[in-house]
């Protein structure tokens, strides 16, 4: 693995409530809470930069509106302490933020993503974040999205979504770790 994980921040993208609302589509990994909060622990515990991203929709009635249950973080998942917290309402996490000028502040080399959901906000701010030139790692197994109508009256299962948004990223933008992986890597490399 070649990781300096003391210069890596962890960026957990938008691991909230209100994706658990009824309206949203069924999702599949039922792993992606324990890796990342996992992840968190580990970062936590080696006193590495986590930047949490939460998505503040501007959209009426979305399950992610500030100020509703449901813009909240998942149980473990919300800054604690001085962990800084970037606001969106769009799919980037570096789209009208500051997150590329606090990403330099902390002198990071590399930047680790995984969160909700693969194919739309983690995979845009993943391919952002290459474009702009920073190593961008994906967590896979802490990362989840949900069936997909497939524009022809069927739907298409999230493990298929979820599969080919990872291979895609992998080939061009990205390079990517297990949970395992990562919280088993203790040296810089």
């Amino acid at each position: 693995m070649d990781l300096d994980l003391d210069r890596t921040v962890l960026l957990p993208i938008d691991l909230q409530q209100g994706f658990d609302a009824s309206y949203w589509p069924r999702r599949w990994n039922k792993a992606m809470d324990a890796n990342g909060l996992a992840l968190i622990a580990e970062w936590r515990a080696k006193g590495r930069p986590i930047i949490h991203v939460r998505h503040d929709s501007i959209e009426p009635g979305s399950s992610l509106t500030p100020g509703t249950p449901g813009n909240a973080f998942r149980p473990g998942f919300g800054p604690q302490g001085d962990e800084p917290l970037i606001t969106k309402s769009v799919n980037s996490a570096f789209i009208g933020t500051d997150l590329d000028l606090r990403l330099k502040r902390l002198g990071a080399r590399h930047v680790i993503a995984f969160g909700i959901s693969t194919d739309q906000c983690v995979s845009t701010t993943i391919r952002t974040g290459a474009n702009m030139g920073w190593d961008m790692i994906l967590a896979a197994d802490a990362c989840d999205c949900f069936d997909l109508p497939d524009g022809k009256g069927g739907t298409i299962p999230a493990e298929q979504i979820h599969a080919a948004h990872v291979a895609t990223l992998l080939f061009e933008f990205c390079r990517g770790y297990s949970t395992e992986e990562l919280i088993g890597q203790r040296q810089a490399a």
